[in-house]
This record gives C-alpha cells, sequence and structure tokens, in this order.
C-alpha cells in the first residue's frame, strides 16, 4: 500500500491553490503553475511545454522524481515530499515590452544556472539560516557538502531563426535524513536542510521565497539585456562562490583534465583555472575541489 501524503507530518504535501494565488500573475512573477505528486522530470515535463510553444513564465513542481537528472544525465532522487523539485521555463531571446525586457544574447544564456544559485544561496542563507556556498557551476552546499544541484538546459526554437528556450531546474534537499541520502559522484558528501541544522524545513515558503528571489535576479539580467556586470550578478556570484582561489581538478566533457588554482569567474560565466601552461576558461565540466 502507497504511503498517504498525511502520513509523515514532517513531510507535509504543497498546497498547489495557495501556492499559484501568492506566485502567478497578476499577483506575482509567473504565468502558470503546477504541482505534481509524481513526474519523472519536471525538466523534461517544462521541456515539452516549451517545444509545443508554452509561454514562458511556466513553473512546475514535483512531490516526487521518479528519473529526475543532474548534469551529464546523472539521477537526482528524494523521497516523496523531502525536497523542492522544480523547474521554470524561460525565454530569455524573445523580447518582452510590458516587463521593459529587451532579448537577451544568446552567449549570456550561460549566466543562468548562476543566477538560480545565487537566488537559492540568499533564499536558504534568509529564511533557513545555514552556512551556504555556491561550487562551481551548478551546485548549492551547505556546511560544505552538497545540498542542491541546478540544470539548465537548452530547447531549440520551432524555427531557425527562433532563439532557444531554457529550462532551468532546481532540487534541493529539504528534510532527506541521512540514511536517505543519495551518493554523490563527484565526490562531495550530501546533505540536507535539515541534517544541517536549519532554523526553516518548511517547503512552503522556502518555495515562494526562492521563486520570488529567482524572478528579481531574471529581472534584473533581462533589464541589463543579459550583462552580468550591469545587472550586479557578477559581483554576487563572485561572493557566494567558494570554488575561486581553491586549487581544483577540473574535468572536461572530453576526457581532458585540468589541474590548477580558480582565480575568477569572466564575463561569459566560464571558471577561469590558473594551470601551469596559463590560464584557462571552462565553460563546462565538473570540478573538484582539492585540499
Amino acid at each position: 500500500m502507497s504511503a498517504s501524503p498525511h502520513t509523515d507530518l514532517e513531510r507535509p504535501p504543497l498546497d498547489a491553490e495557495s501556492l499559484r494565488r501568492a506566485l502567478v500573475a497578476p499577483h506575482g512573477p509567473w504565468t502558470r503553475l503546477e504541482v505534481r505528486a509524481e513526474t519523472g522530470s519536471t525538466n523534461a515535463d517544462v521541456a515539452t511545454a516549451a517545444r509545443a510553444g508554452e509561454p514562458a513564465g511556466l513553473v512546475v513542481i514535483a512531490e516526487r522524481q521518479t528519473a529526475g537528472r543532474g548534469r551529464h544525465g546523472r539521477a537526482w532522487q528524494s523521497p516523496p515530499r523531502a525536497g523542492i523539485a522544480v523547474s521554470v521555463l524561460l525565454r530569455p531571446g524573445d523580447s518582452d515590452p510590458d516587463r521593459d525586457w529587451p532579448p537577451a544574447p544568446t552567449a549570456a544564456f550561460g549566466w543562468l544556472p548562476l543566477l538560480a544559485g545565487v537566488a537559492l544561496a540568499e533564499t536558504v542563507t534568509r529564511l533557513a539560516e545555514v552556512d551556504a556556498a555556491l561550487k562551481w557551476p551548478n551546485d548549492l552546499l551547505v556546511g560544505g557538502a552538497k545540498c542542491a544541484g541546478i540544470l539548465a538546459e537548452a530547447v531549440p526554437g520551432a524555427r531557425p531563426d527562433e532563439p532557444p528556450a531554457v529550462v532551468l531546474g532546481i532540487g534541493l534537499n529539504v528534510t532527506v535524513r541521512a540514511d536517505e541520502l543519495p551518493a554523490n559522484p563527484t565526490g562531495l558528501p550530501a546533505t540536507s536542510l535539515k541534517l544541517a541544522g536549519a532554523k526553516l524545513t518548511d517547503r512552503d515558503p522556502l518555495l515562494r521565497a526562492l521563486l520570488r528571489t529567482l524572478a528579481t535576479w531574471y529581472d534584473r539580467w533581462r533589464r541589463a539585456e543579459g550583462n552580468p556586470q550591469v545587472c550586479g550578478l557578477r559581483r554576487a556570484y563572485l561572493e557566494w562562490c567558494v570554488t575561486l582561489g581553491r586549487p581544483v581538478r577540473v574535468l572536461l566533457p572530453g576526457g581532458e583534465e585540468i589541474i590548477g588554482t580558480a582565480v575568477t569567474v569572466d564575463d561569459d560565466g566560464r571558471l577561469v583555472v590558473r594551470a601551469a601552461d596559463g590560464d584557462r576558461a571552462v565553460a563546462a565540466g565538473d570540478v573538484l575541489h582539492l585540499r
């Protein structure tokens, strides 16, 4: 027999209608919000909607994912109602005169997962009062362990001249217990807000704050035409990112690796590593913090 959503008092279900009233236009920044009891992947669901022509602003939340994904197709799993699994649909290449948003250049889209990281770090620090930091490019660390991951995926436009949509997914461990934690292939231990001693583990206010903070940063970024310097995003990310100043080993998608010191994140969102043969700018890769 499957467990009722109400049998675990520490993990109550989300109230979809309440979230819609708080977050969906005209009262909030998003256009449509769905809470699903179970789905394979919120990113896959939003990508399907994007290909069908869904406007920007869709939010899909899952109480349980059966095929959640991280970078490089890795699984991201969490027990039912023990975390936040949310994906949003963005169309940053489209102008929106009503919001004073010019189109952002495709080259700037690499900042979107970093933008989500800043929003997530600000949210859990403010509400949960935990020691949060960011590991480039897509991990939220709490107490030095991985508590959340971010996955951004481009969805090609229907026409060759149509800019891609971006699906931005966030998976945050909230009340996951020690015996429920997944193994992390990049070597970092995993944790949850509860295990880290968070002052707040109620998913409802965490989710509301996260989506509002994400919308605020996205609005700043869009008004600045995707320029991370102008909107303050680069400065904020550098302040949160604990990869910088550390010795690292970067495993590149083609199998090459770089060993050196992470010195900055450049204007394109790439990690700059000072290696023996000079500075290397990395757009994608697994970063291992070395002692």
